[in-house]
């Protein structure tokens, strides 16, 4: 098929109203805590289940009204919408691709939707609308060179050591 490109299941993020609170939920299955970040938005921390697999928490930051820093928790965003329409659970299913544009332009001809792309250093994503039979946000990521040593997880991050691209460049 064209646009074919490996992809892999790279974590599962779940929607909290505190990372703090709902921790202790995936400490009960031995999770291990690889790394904990934090943009205006929202915070996320990342757990290893076992061999490769990983869960996401991610919470709204608590900035306050407007980004100044009050901790009021007034702050909008697309996480607190997601919260106040759907209360805390699965947000969305990341998939690790070799070739984010092969992996586009493979959903699109199946007729999903994009409905947004970043381009930041160290990777590369695109989010496929929810708005399709599975009712599931999925987003499509494909990391740089760099990504796992900027988190201080090293291969970690990565269920055969090393990222897909990596993988596909290898070949």
């Amino acid at each position: 098929m064209t646009g074919d490109t490996p992809m892999r299941v790279d974590h599962v993020g779940i929607a909290v109203e505190s990372i703090e609170e709902a921790e202790p939920v995936l400490r009960a299955f031995g999770v291990e805590k690889l790394t904990d970040e934090r943009t205006t938005e929202f915070r996320w921390a990342y757990y290893r289940l076992g061999n490769g697999s990983r869960l996401e928490l991610i919470e709204p930051a608590d900035t306050g009204e407007n980004g100044d820093g009050d901790g009021d928790g007034s702050d909008e965003s697309f996480l607190t919408d997601f919260l106040d329409r759907h209360g805390p659970g699965l947000h969305h299913v990341t998939l690790e691709v070799a070739d984010l544009d092969r992996a586009i332009e493979r959903v699109e001809a199946a007729g999903l939707r994009v409905v947004d792309r970043a381009d930041e250093s160290d990777w590369r994503e695109a989010f496929v609308s929810p708005a399709n039979p599975t009712g599931t946000l999925f987003q499509l990521m494909e990391y740089r060179e760099g990504f796992a040593e900027n988190r201080d997880t090293g291969a970690e991050l990565f269920v055969s050591g090393r990222a897909l691209a990596e993988e596909e460049g290898q070949r």
